[in-house]
């Protein structure tokens, strides 16, 4: 028999048989998402439940997953990551300045989040710099005057850096009655939420713009 007990920064595993226990430790180092591991993993862990694999074969397939290459090229995460904000900046109204704009300040910004996060930086301080340089960047729609609604530009450049599967993660855990998991998971979205607040404040403030 096994127990699992999964935490944010560690992975608890005891397998019991009888009196005789081995209990074993994971720390979690990195706390990104790969959609494309998450899936796979799911598929995984149903053909386990249904007797499809022995430990064998569900090891090999761990090590499969775990050298699983990411599903998209770099720059082209880069390049839709800026459409999807841009988008979202003519939902909102903004002309096609905005659109523009956006587009080039979001992709900058998620440019700098890739080479800050394979650096290991801190996550919060990636995500105050993240929001600094695109906050920066969407403020020349009113340095410039080139578009009478710059804050149409600065609240769509940063919404890459909104913590959704984090916020929607911690829902589900605390539905779940997994308390610890979701409370972190709320109060890392909430960390998350003001280190976006802080780094477009001090991109205003830098930039004179006034909302």
């Amino acid at each position: 028999m096994a127990d699992i007990l999964v935490s944010p920064n560690v992975i608890t595993i005891t397998a019991s048989s009888g009196s005789e226990f081995r209990t074993k430790l994971r720390r979690v180092v990195s706390l990104g998402v790969d959609l494309g591991k998450v899936t796979a993993l799911n598929d995984l862990s149903r053909r386990i439940i249904n007797g499809e694999l022995d430990r064998f074969q569900a090891r090999t397939e761990l090590e499969h997953i775990d050298q699983m290459p990411r599903s998209y090229n770099r720059w082209l995460v880069v390049v839709m990551v800026g459409l999807a904000c841009a988008a979202f900046s003519r939902l909102f109204g903004g002309d096609w300045i905005i659109f523009g704009i956006t587009f080039g300040a979001s992709s900058v910004s998620m440019f700098l989040r890739q080479e800050l996060n394979h650096r290991h930086f801190n996550p919060l301080l990636v995500v105050v710099a993240c929001a600094f340089v695109a906050g920066c960047l969407a403020s020349t729609a009113g340095l410039l005057h080139l578009s009478d609604q710059p804050e149409t530009a600065l609240a769509a450049a940063v919404l890459l850096l909104v913590p959704g599967v984090p916020l929607i993660n911690a829902a589900q855990d605390l539905i779940r009655g997994h308390l610890v998991t979701g409370i972190t998971r709320g109060v890392t979205g909430l960390l998350i939420s003001l280190a976006i607040a802080l780094g477009l404040l001090l991109a205003l403030s830098l930039t004179g713009v006034s909302l």
